[in-house]
C-alpha cells in the first residue's frame, strides 16, 4: 500500500514560457476531454521527511492554483503510530509548499488517498473487513467511530471491474487497482479538489468586494458619495468574478465515459461541489442586487443635483425678470445714464 497526499492552493504567478499540458490517463477515453483546464508542469523532486522518501510532482492549474502530489510509503498505514508519522509528513509538506498567507487563512485544500494494488479477497469484502481502520485512516482519527459514522465514510463506492474499486469520502479516498493504474482516479480527485478551491477563492473574492462596498458606502460618519468611476471599478471587479465563475463551471463539462462520469459524480457529491456552485451563484445574484441599488442611488443623486441646478437657474431668471420689470416701471433707476 502507498499513500498519495494532494495539496492545492492559490498560485496566480505566471510561469516563464509555460509548456501547457492536458489531463490524460482517464479510463476509456471520454467523449469530452478536460480541455478547459490548462496544466503547466512545475517539476518533479524527491524530498526526505521523517526518514521517508517522498516523491513530489507539482502542476499549475489554469494559472489559478498549484497542485502538489506527494507519494510515500508507510509500513502499516492502519497502525496507531502511522497516524502520527503521517501527520508530521503532511505538515512538513504543507510548510514547504504552501505560502504562509494561505496556511494562516486556510485557503487551501488537502486530500489523502490510500493506494492499494493487491487484496486477497474481493475489494468490497476487504473494505468491510477493515472498515474501522479505513475510516480512521480517512478521517485521521484515533478515536473510535460509531457504526453510523463508519458506514457514512465507506458509503460512496465506484467500481470499474470486479477487482477494482474506488471509495470516496470528503476527506480521503481508497483506490484499489490490481495493476497499480491509479492515474485516472487520482486525476479526477485532483480536478475535484481544484474545483472546490476555485469556488472557495470566488467566495472569498465576493467577501472582499462586499467589504469594500460596505467600507465605501456604508461606514463612517461622512459617507462618500457614489461616483461613476468608483461604480465602474466595482462593476469591473464583479465582471471578473462572473467570468471566473463561468470558467470554473466549464470544468464540469469534461466527463464523457460511464466510469469517469460515475466516479466524478461521486466526487462532486462528497466534495459538495454542487452546493458550493449554488452558494456562489446566489451570492453573485445578491451582489448584482446590491450593485443595482447603488446605481439607482447614484441616479437619484444625479437627479437631485440636476433638480437643484434647475431651481437655481429658475431663481436667477426670476430675479432677472423682476429687475427688468421694476426698471421698466421706473421704480428703480440705473446708476448712470
Amino acid at each position: 500500500m502507498e499513500i498519495c497526499y494532494l495539496v492545492v492552493f492559490p498560485d496566480a504567478e505566471p510561469k516563464a514560457a509555460p509548456q501547457k499540458e492536458s489531463i490524460d490517463g482517464l479510463k476509456d477515453a471520454p467523449y469530452f476531454r478536460p480541455v478547459h483546464i490548462d496544466l503547466v508542469s512545475l517539476g518533479y523532486e524527491t524530498v526526505l521527511i521523517e526518514g521517508r522518501v517522498i516523491s513530489v510532482v507539482r502542476h499549475q492549474y489554469d494559472e489559478y492554483a498549484q497542485m502538489v502530489e506527494a507519494r510515500f510509503s508507510l509500513d502499516d498505514p492502519f497502525a496507531p503510530s502511522a497516524l502520527t508519522e503521517r501527520m508530521k509528513i503532511e505538515n512538513a509538506l504543507k510548510s514547504k509548499y504552501i505560502p504562509e498567507t494561505y496556511r494562516l487563512n486556510g485557503l487551501f485544500e488537502d486530500y489523502i488517498i490510500l493506494l492499494v494494488d493487491e487484496v486477497k479477497r474481493a475489494p468490497d469484502s476487504w473494505i468491510d473487513k477493515n472498515a474501522l481502520a479505513i475510516a480512521r485512516f480517512i478521517r485521521s482519527q484515533r478515536d473510535t467511530l460509531d457504526k453510523k459514522e463508519v458506514a457514512e465514510i465507506l458509503m460512496s463506492r465506484t467500481r470499474y471491474s470486479a477487482a477494482e474499486l474506488t471509495l470516496v469520502d470528503w476527506e480521503g479516498a481508497v483506490i484499489i487497482v490490481p495493476n497499480g493504474d491509479y492515474a485516472s482516479d487520482i486525476a479526477l480527485l485532483k480536478i475535484g479538489s481544484y474545483q472546490l478551491l476555485r469556488y472557495r477563492m470566488l467566495d472569498q473574492s465576493i467577501d472582499e468586494l462586499l467589504a469594500k462596498i460596505k467600507e465605501t458606502f456604508f461606514e463612517g460618519k461622512r459617507r462618500p458619495s457614489a461616483t461613476r468611476g468608483l461604480i465602474r471599478k466595482i462593476a469591473e471587479h464583479k465582471l471578473e468574478l462572473m467570468l471566473d465563475f463561468e470558467r470554473a463551471e466549464q470544468t464540469l463539462l469534461l466527463i464523457g465515459d460511464w466510469y469517469t462520469a460515475e466516479l466524478y459524480n461521486a466526487i462532486q457529491s462528497e466534495f459538495y461541489l454542487k452546493d458550493w456552485k449554488e452558494s456562489v451563484a446566489n451570492r453573485l445574484d445578491n451582489l448584482e442586487s446590491i450593485m443595482q441599488t447603488i446605481r439607482d442611488n447614484l441616479a437619484v443623486s444625479w437627479e437631485n443635483l440636476l433638480d437643484q441646478i434647475q431651481l437655481v437657474l429658475w431663481m436667477v431668471m426670476l430675479f432677472g425678470y423682476l429687475y427688468l420689470y421694476f426698471l421698466d416701471a421706473g421704480w428703480i433707476s440705473l446708476p448712470f445714464k
